[in-house]
Formats: C-alpha cells, sequence, structure tokens
C-alpha cells in the first residue's frame, strides 16, 4: 500500500471529512477522493462509508494497523537521513514530564556535549519512542513502571537502542485526612474500591487495574496537564488519589506550605518508577548523551533523584 493513500485515509477517518482532510493535508477534495478510491481499489474493499463519513468494518480494520505502519515508514526514512547527515550541531530531545529529573536534566548542558546546542521538549509517555524512532528528536527520556531492573514495555516503532538510568520507590498520594493516611504502607488491591484523579504525570488506572489483576480503580475528575502541584492541590481537595514516584511527590509536597496530601510507600506489587534513555543513532551528539547518562540503574531513596553521570 502506497503510504500517501494511507495517510490519507488515515486523516480522512479521523476528520470524518473529505473536505477537512483536504484542506489539512493541503491538497484539493477531488484529490483526497481519487486517493481514496485508489487505496479502495488496490484492495478491492470499501473502505469509507461517505453519507456521513465513517469506517467500513474492513477501514476499521485497516485503522488498527495504520498507525504502526505510518510510523515505521517514517521511522525509516529517519534512519535513512540520519546515516547520511552525520553527526548534528543540535541535539533534540523529546521527554516524558517526569523523566526530567534535575540530575538527569543537568547531564543536557552544552558545556557536557562539546558545545552542542540541546532542545528539550516534552510529550506523552506513549510518543517518546516514536519521535526518537520518526527523527524528530535525537534522544529520548521516558518513564514509566515495571518490576525493579525490567525494562518499560514501549511500543515496537522500529530499531532503537535504550537502557535504564533510574529506579525509584512509588508512593500512593491521597488526602491527609484519608483513613488510610497513616498506614506505613499500601498494597494496591486495597485500594480498588478508592477514588483515583486522571492526571497524564501519574500512573494511568488503566495500568493500575493491570496490577491489581481486576477492576476498580473509578475516577471521577480528570486533569490534563502536568503540574504535579495542580496533582497535589485536587488530591488535597479530596478530588482522588495518584501513584507517583517517590522524589517528586516528597519534592512537591515539601515546597506546598499547608498541604492537605500525604504520600504512603506502594508495598505490593513490587514495581518501581523507572527511567529509560532511547536514541537511534550510533554516534554523535545523542550517542554522547547516552554514553554519560549510561549506569545500572539505583534504587533512590524517596526525596531524591538518581541519574547517570
Amino acid at each position: 500500500m502506497d503510504p500517501h493513500l494511507l495517510r490519507t485515509f488515515v486523516t480522512v477517518a479521523d476528520r470524518r471529512s473529505f473536505s477537512d482532510a483536504a484542506t489539512e493535508l493541503g491538497y484539493t477534495q477531488s484529490a483526497v477522493s481519487q486517493q481514496i478510491a485508489a487505496l479502495e481499489t488496490d484492495l478491492g474493499l470499501a473502505l469509507l462509508h461517505r453519507r456521513p463519513v465513517a469506517p467500513t468494518p474492513a477501514g476499521e480494520r485497516l485503522l488498527e494497523h495504520a498507525g504502526p505502519l505510518l510510523l515505521r515508514h517514517r521511522a525509516a526514512r529517519a534512519d535513512v537521513l540520519r546515516a547520511a547527515a552525520g553527526p548534528a550541531g543540535r541535539l533534540a530531545v523529546a521527554a516524558s514530564a517526569l523523566a526530567c529529573a534535575p540530575a538527569i536534566v543537568r547531564s543536557l548542558s552544552p558545556g557536557a556535549l562539546g558545545g552542542t546546542r540541546v532542545g528539550l521538549r516534552t510529550v506523552a509517555r506513549e510518543r517518546v519512542a516514536g519521535e526518537v524512532a520518526s527523527g524528530a528528536a535525537h534522544l529520548g527520556l521516558v518513564d514509566g513502571i515495571a518490576a525493579p531492573s525490567d525494562p518499560l514495555r514501549l511500543p515496537d516503532v522500529g530499531p532503537l537502542s535504550g537502557f535504564g538510568i533510574a529506579e525509584e520507590e512509588l508512593v500512593v498520594v491521597l488526602h491527609s485526612g484519608h483513613p488510610l493516611s497513616y498506614r506505613r504502607s499500601l498494597d494496591l488491591t486495597d485500594l480498588t474500591d478508592a477514588l483515583w484523579l486522571r492526571a497524564p504525570v501519574a500512573v494511568p488506572v488503566e495500568r493500575l487495574r493491570e496490577l491489581a489483576g481486576g477492576g476498580g480503580f473509578r475516577t471521577a475528575f480528570g486533569y490534563d496537564g502536568e503540574d504535579v502541584r495542580t496533582v497535589l492541590n485536587l488530591v488535597a481537595a479530596g478530588h482522588g488519589l495518584v501513584l507517583l514516584p517517590a522524589s517528586v511527590a516528597a519534592e512537591a509536597v515539601g515546597t506546598m506550605a499547608g498541604t492537605m496530601a500525604a504520600g504512603v510507600p506502594l508495598s505490593s506489587p513490587r514495581v518501581v518508577h523507572r527511567v529509560e534513555v532511547l536514541y537511534a543513532e550510533a554516534a554523535g551528539p545523542a550517542a554522547t548523551l547516552a554514553a554519560q547518562l549510561r549506569q545500572p540503574p539505583s534504587s533512590t531513596p524517596p526525596g531524591t533523584s538518581a541519574s547517570g553521570s
């Protein structure tokens, strides 16, 4: 399948409109219609209902494959261009919000990289690997939770190198008046009936259900930002619980006067917050920084950060 036709199909399916897709892609509506017709002819199947515009069953199945296929196509193109271009004078780093611990960010200084200019931007956890594979970033910093010393589960977006640079315990952050706030530790299965806060910087509720091996973990409030203090304010206001790295929770709680949030270590299941480095280049500034960050992941006590040097 022609990736250009596939991209047009995905855009039309997402926008539910041929004209809106044409505007987004910079084509005429006639050109978009012709590209969809060409793709349907190639497959011998109708992929879109026209009125209203919506994927057919075959179109729904193709959408399941389209995202990974297009990403792998971009990754292959970026890999070839990287090899041809040679070392870059600027290092673009994509990072999930909680992967940017102070000690890690200090390693991004131009002096440590031979004068290379560094640009850092935060993206959603699930996008970091794709940003590196597609060439949008030279290096990625991604966080998540895993069993101690186990690698994170990342999307298969192409050939990437990666390794862990930090691990630390997780804590349940809850209102200081909560009946469980005075416990020395908590088991996740004891919290399935609790009300949780949905926030990008916290461990996703879906992952909590997976770890607990069941349902529960209701949410009634969602926060779409990445400011940890706002998350703690929402917890203190009784909008739900969150699971955060110990150092993040301790630093935020410690700098908030009169906070009504408290953190209790998670004792079971035995999982940790882990930060990994991802890169595609075998040489150049990205590999230099990766080498500086490389060290075996170490357990980090609450209130501190771990990183390579």
